[in-house]
C-alpha cells in the first residue's frame, strides 16, 4: 500500500473559526460532545439511507452505535462510530474548508460581545471544529463504507493553522476522533462527567452510545472483573415518544441538537396525524433569525425521516419556503425508503403532510398571537414573558410570513391575520388588520396605508396631513417586501387596502363636518385654477398632470402615482436592484390652502412662475425620499427665493 502524506493549511475561514470559537465559547466548552455525537448521529443515519439500495455498505455489520472511550493515562477521550465514513477527498473538503454559502456575511455579523457571537457561532454550526475548544490536538481516523481496508485516512492538527492528512489502513469503516485533551479540560476525564451531558444534550439520538461502565465487585480472593460496556443514552428517536413521557428540558435540548443552537426555542408543536396519511411532526420555532435567512441558496428547514431512518434536509417540498425558518423533524410510513426529490414531488402523500406541517405552524402562530392579544387587552403584567413570544416572533421572522401572503393564496387569509404593522398610532409593529378594522370611523370602509423606503419617511409623508386631522389612522409600510405584499393583499374582511399616495382620493362621508369640509374644499380649488394651470404650463412633460390635493393640509405640494402605475417607492426599489423600468410620469398635487400657491396664482412672470413650479415640484421628490434630478440647481433657486426682498 502506498502512503501518502501531507501538510495542508486551513481555509482562511477555519483559522478565523476556530479564533472565534475558542475564545467566545470558553463557558460552554461541553458542547464539544453534544457536536461531535451528533455528527457521528448523522454518519450512522447516511449509512442506513445508503445502505437501502446497497446492503452490502454494512460490511456485514449493522448494529450503528457511537462508542466513547476514555483513557486517563494519555488525557485523551476518543468517540467512534460505524457510520459511512469519509474518503480521503471528503475528508478535506468537509474538514480543512468551510464550503457553505453566507460565510462572508457570517463573519461581518461577528459583533465582539461574546454572548451574541457563540449564538451566531451556533448557528453557523461549530460541528467538527469544536473538538479543539478541550483539546490541543485532535487526531481523526477513518474510512468509508465500501472503500477497501487500505484506503483509510488520518487527519492530525493542533488547531494552529494547518494539519496533516495520510492514507493509513483501516479495518472497520466509520470515523474515530481522538481528543488530545488541553491541562483545563480534566474534568472531561471523569466519565460521569460525560454521561451527564450526555443525558443533556443526546438521550435523544437514535442510536446506542456506549461507554466502558464502572468495573464490576469481585469476590474476596478474585481478580477485579473488568468493566462492562453499557449503553448511557435511550437510543430512541425523541419524536416517537409520548409527549407526556417528554419534559420541555428533552424538548429543548434536541431542538438545539437539529437547529445547532445555544438558546431554547420559542415554540414547538409535537403531533402525530392519523387518517390517509400517517406522520409525525415535532416543529419548533427559534428566538432568532439565522443570519443567512435571506439568502436564497442557504439550506433551512426540516428534516424527513421514512419509518425513523433519516432521508433529507432542507427542501421547500416538506414546508413552504416562507416557513424555511421552522426547524424539526416529519416521520412517516407512506413513503419508500428510497425516495428521491422526483418521487416527493409527485407524492400524494408528501402533498399531505406539506399541507398538514403548514397548517399547524400557522395553528401555532395563531395561538401565540391570540395569548399576546388577550395580555394585551387585559392589560396584565403576569406572565408577560410568555405572551410576548408573538411580538418576539414577529420581530425576528415576520417578513417572512409577508412572502406568504404571496406564495401561498390557499393560506392568504390565516396569514393575514397574523401580519403586524406600524401606524399612525404607533411606531411598533403591533397592529393587526382586525385591530386596525375595530378602530375604524364611522363611514370608514378602506384600509389605508403607504410605503416608504423606512418607519421615518412613511411617518413624515405630507400624504398623512388630512389623515391626521381627520383623525384616521393609516398603516406605516417601510419594508421593500411590503410593495409586493399589497399587490397581492388586496382586501380583508371585505375592506379594501388603499395606498394613500396613488389615484384619486375620496375621504368625503368619514368623521364630522364631512359635508361642510367638502364644500370648502371646491370653493378653495376653484380659486386655485390659475395656479393648477401655471405650474402646469412651467413643468411640461415632467408630470402627467397637476390638479388640486385632497391630501395637503400643511405642505404645498406632493407627488401622487395615478391608480394603477408603479409607486414611485417600488420604482425606486427595482431602479436600485438594476432593472429597466419605463419612466412613468407623476401627478403633482397642490394644496389650494398654502400661501406658496396662492401666490402663484397671482404671479404673472413665466421666469418666476417657472422657478416656483420646480422648487414645488423638487420639494415633493425630496419628501418621498428621493433626490431631484438636479439638486445644485434645485439649492440655487431656493437661495435665491430666500434672498429675494
Amino acid at each position: 500500500m502506498t502512503t501518502t502524506k501531507e501538510t495542508r493549511a486551513f481555509q482562511t475561514e477555519v483559522k478565523q473559526l476556530l479564533d472565534l470559537m475558542i475564545h467566545s465559547l470558553y463557558s460552554n466548552k461541553e458542547i464539544f460532545l453534544r457536536e461531535l455525537i451528533s455528527n457521528a448521529s448523522d454518519a450512522a443515519d447516511k449509512l442506513r439511507f445508503e445502505a437501502t439500495t446497497d446492503d452490502a455498505l454494512f460490511e456485514g455489520d449493522s448494529d450503528l452505535h457511537v462508542y466513547i472511550n476514555i483513557d486517563k493515562d494519555n488525557r485523551t477521550i476518543t468517540i467512534r462510530d460505524n457510520g459511512i465514513g469519509m474518503s480521503r477527498d471528503e475528508v478535506i473538503e468537509h474538514i480543512g474548508t468551510i464550503a457553505r454559502s453566507g460565510t462572508k456575511e457570517f463573519f461581518g455579523r461577528l459583533s465582539g460581545d461574546q454572548e451574541q457571537d457563540a449564538h451566531l457561532i451556533g448557528q453557523f454550526g461549530v460541528g467538527f471544529y469544536s473538538a479543539f475548544l478541550v483539546a490541543d490536538k485532535v487526531t481523526l481516523t477513518t474510512r468509508r463504507a465500501g472503500l477497501e481496508h487500505e484506503h483509510g485516512v488520518r487527519w492530525q492538527s493542533a488547531g494552529d493553522g494547518e494539519y496533516e492528512i495520510e492514507t493509513v489502513e483501516k479495518q472497520g469503516r466509520g470515523t474515530e476522533i481522538t481528543l488530545h485533551l488541553r491541562e483545563e479540560a480534566d474534568e472531561f476525564l471523569d466519565s460521569w462527567r460525560l454521561k451527564s451531558i450526555i443525558h443533556k444534550y443526546a438521550d435523544h439520538i437514535p442510536f446506542p452510545i456506549r461507554m466502558l461502565g464502572t468495573p464490576l465487585p469481585a469476590a474476596e480472593g478474585e481478580e477485579e472483573k473488568p468493566a462492562e460496556v453499557e449503553t448511557v443514552n435511550q437510543a430512541s428517536a425523541l419524536w416517537t415518544r409520548s409527549k407526556s413521557d417528554l419534559s420541555d428540558e428533552e424538548y429543548n435540548n434536541f431542538y438545539k441538537h437539529i437547529g445547532h443552537d445555544f438558546e431554547d426555542p420559542l415554540a414547538h408543536l409535537h403531533q402525530r396525524l392519523e387518517g390517509k396519511y400517517e406522520y409525525t411532526l415535532l416543529l419548533y420555532l427559534p428566538k432568532r433569525a439565522p443570519f443567512d435567512l435571506w439568502q436564497a441558496e442557504a439550506k433551512h428547514g426540516v428534516k424527513l425521516y421514512v419509518r425513523r431512518v433519516f432521508i433529507m434536509e432542507a427542501t421547500e417540498d416538506l414546508l413552504p419556503r416562507y416557513l424555511r425558518f421552522v426547524r424539526g423533524v416529519m416521520d412517516t410510513n407512506d413513503l419508500p425508503l428510497n425516495v428521491s426529490r422526483e418521487i416527493l414531488q409527485q407524492s400524494p402523500a408528501m402533498d399531505a403532510m406539506k399541507k398538514g406541517a403548514t397548517k399547524r405552524v400557522l395553528a401555532l402562530l395563531e395561538e401565540m398571537a391570540e395569548k399576546a392579544s388577550a395580555t394585551s387587552e387585559a392589560d396584565e403584567t403576569a406572565d408577560t414573558e410568555k405572551n410576548t413570544d408573538f411580538a418576539d416572533f414577529w420581530a425576528e421572522f415576520g417578513n417572512c410570513l409577508k412572502e406568504g401572503i404571496i406564495e401561498d393564496a390557499g393560506n392568504r387569509e390565516r396569514i393575514a391575520k397574523l401580519l403586524r404593522f406600524a401606524t399612525t398610532t404607533t411606531d411598533e409593529q403591533s397592529v393587526s388588520l382586525g385591530d386596525y378594522c375595530a378602530r375604524m370611523l364611522e363611514g370608514q370602509e378602506t384600509i389605508y396605508y403607504i410605503t416608504a423606503e423606512s418607519l421615518a419617511a412613511a411617518k413624515h409623508s405630507p400624504h398623512l396631513e388630512v389623515f391626521r386631522k381627520k383623525g384616521i389612522e393609516v398603516i406605516l409600510l417601510h419594508d421593500r417586501i411590503d410593495e409586493w405584499l399589497t399587490s397581492h393583499l388586496t382586501e380583508f374582511d371585505g375592506k379594501k387596502l388603499q395606498s394613500i399616495a396613488k389615484g384619486e382620493l375620496d375621504l368625503s362621508g368619514i368623521g364630522e363636518n364631512a359635508e361642510q369640509e367638502q364644500k370648502e374644499h371646491e370653493e378653495k380649488a376653484r380659486a386655485a385654477e390659475p395656479a393648477v394651470k401655471k405650474i402646469s404650463e412651467a413643468l411640461g412633460d415632467k408630470v402627467k398632470e397637476v390638479r388640486i390635493s385632497d391630501r395637503l393640509t400643511e405642505s404645498p405640494a406632493c407627488l401622487v402615482s395615478d391608480q394603477f402605475d408603479m409607486s414611485s417607492n417600488m420604482e425606486r426599489i427595482l431602479k436600485q436592484a438594476g432593472q429597466n423600468i419605463p419612466d412613468m410620469k407623476p401627478i403633482l398635487e397642490i394644496n389650494p390652502d398654502h400661501e406658496l400657491v396662492m401666490r402663484m396664482a397671482k404671479m404673472r412672470s413665466k421666469e418666476k412662475i417657472a422657478d416656483y413650479a420646480s422648487i414645488l415640484f423638487d420639494q415633493a421628490v425630496l419628501a418621498e425620499g428621493a433626490l431631484p434630478e438636479d439638486p445644485a440647481g434645485f439649492v440655487r433657486k431656493i437661495n435665491a427665493l430666500l434672498t429675494q426682498q
